[in-house]
């Protein structure tokens, strides 16, 4: 079954409600970028978190949410693109990072992130400048971290669930989570009774493996509050670089360095570090990007 994401507002017009089901596409992630159990993890979190404020905040088929985040954790940096059509791709510094589990037994996240950071998310809607909104880190929980980013950058209230459930191979079983924002009819009543519901659900992954869908994750997420879906649509890992890319890129080189390439190493080759595509270029392909520099610099 393909992943879904589910758009949804109360009944009552209080509310938005998203919830995903990201299984396939985390797992995608981890067989890319071979991240062991913290790192996907904490990978996973970011992916989702980015597809449910992708679905929230963009529109346009060519709009683009970019997340950015680094705290003082053994992970390092992580970053991921996502778009309204429902992709998202991603990487993250320091991959193979491994830590004991939690004192309530569950990956230590918040270790492999650290308290202290940055959290910045980047909106590209095709017009003008990005905007981009940043807050420090308030966990490394990653949840906890969203929900405070668009409540203080966005001024949404906000609850923010998100789960990876990791085998012991490191592959991914399940991964999903849910984003509640809180429209402007919405009382503080309601709201408090939404926060409480909240911090006593079961974690994602554990809804996702009961075969809780992401409509149901939604309706038990707003404690069993009547909702209207307003669109599913799927979701999957997908990444936009290609040769003709890094190959514009190799043609930014200096002279020196593009000469070097194709004297020393009669060749070269590119990586992607969002899907770890390897892209390779000959010697000819170099003399090409060469003499294209020479012509456009007049020479």
């Amino acid at each position: 079954m393909s992943d879904q994401l589910i758009t949804a507002v109360s009944k009552d017009g209080a509310f938005r409600v998203f919830a995903v089901d990201a299984s396939n596409t985390i797992a995608e992630a981890q067989r890319r970028h071979d991240t062991w159990s913290a790192a996907s993890a904490a990978l996973g979190r970011t992916m989702v978190a980015t597809l449910l404020l992708s679905a929230a905040g963009l529109k346009g088929d060519n709009d683009l949410l970019t997340v950015r985040l680094k705290g003082d954790g053994p992970v390092g940096a992580i970053v991921v693109d996502g778009t309204s059509r429902g992709t998202v791709r991603g990487y993250i510094e320091q991959p193979h990072v491994t830590l004991p589990l939690n004192v309530v037994g569950k990956i230590d996240v918040a270790r492999a992130v650290g308290s202290r950071g940055l959290l910045a998310v980047t909106k590209d809607l095709g017009f003008g400048q990005p905007f981009t909104g940043q807050v420090p880190l308030v966990s490394g929980e990653l949840g906890e971290d969203f929900a405070y980013y668009l409540t203080q950058s966005e001024q949404i209230p906000s609850a923010v669930g998100l789960s990876v459930f990791v085998n012991a191979d490191n592959t991914i079983q399940v991964a999903g989570g849910f984003m509640i924002q809180a429209l402007p009819d919405a009382s503080q009543a309601e709201i408090a009774a939404v926060e409480t519901t909240v911090k006593t659900l079961p974690l994602t992954s554990e809804m996702l493996r009961q075969g809780l869908t992401p409509t149901e994750i939604a309706t038990r997420a707003m404690g069993n509050v009547a909702l209207d879906v307003l669109s599913t649509k799927p979701v999957s890992f997908e990444c936009t670089c290609s040769k003709a890319h890094f190959g514009r890129i190799i043609k930014t080189l200096s002279r020196h360095e593009l000469t070097t390439m194709i004297e020393e190493d009669h060749g070269a080759e590119a990586v992607c570090k969002f899907c770890g595509r390897k892209y390779q270029y000959s010697e000819a392909e170099l003399k090409v990007f060469l003499k294209e520099k020479d012509e456009d610099n007049g020479n």
